[in-house]
């Protein structure tokens, strides 16, 4: 099953190489999505970023300002769910049974929040969850904003890094 997914979108993206460049910022919003990033991997980015660059469509540089983007975006759509969905969190049924445990995590959260902003950005399995928590805890905007520009900076300095490994060793 997995074979035929990777043949699929190998396919897919060679016979839309003119769109390839398109692809990189939408895998990386994608995998940053709350929810959507639960089901995209970080493969899908780093295997179109591979394309591109072999296919000469576009420069390193470029290809790591579009996952960049891509990755803002993705983080800051997850932070303002939770930002919205925030006031409403405390009372569901659930939260509600479990007030004690949930008022640990949040203080977790709002202690350990400026390193989880970076710990989560290059975590795939928590990457597209940790701006939501911080949004449901009322995280400073401007704080989450700098942080998380940084953090995807670091994100994608290190995407190019692999992608470059990738193009030189393949």
């Amino acid at each position: 099953m997995e074979n035929n997914v990777d043949l699929f979108f190998f396919s897919w993206v060679e016979a839309n190489l003119r769109y390839a460049i398109l692809f990189v910022p939408l895998f990386a919003f994608a995998e940053a999505c709350i929810g959507i990033g639960l089901f995209v991997s970080g493969v899908f980015l780093v295997a179109v970023s591979s394309i591109v660059i072999d296919q000469q469509l576009a420069s390193l540089p470029v290809i790591a300002l579009l996952a960049f983007f891509g990755a803002v975006a993705g983080d800051h759509v997850g932070f303002y769910v939770g930002r919205w969905v925030g006031p409403h969190f405390h009372h569901i049924g659930v939260v509600e049974k479990r007030k004690a445990s949930f008022e640990r995590a949040e203080k977790l959260i709002r202690y350990y929040g400026p390193f989880a902003v970076f710990i989560g950005r290059f975590i795939p399995a928590i990457r597209s969850i940790i701006p939501a928590l911080l949004g449901i805890t009322d995280f400073e905007k401007v704080k989450f904003s700098i942080l998380d520009s940084l953090a995807c900076l670091l994100w994608a300095t290190a995407l190019a890094a692999i992608v470059y490994g990738l193009d030189n060793i393949f």
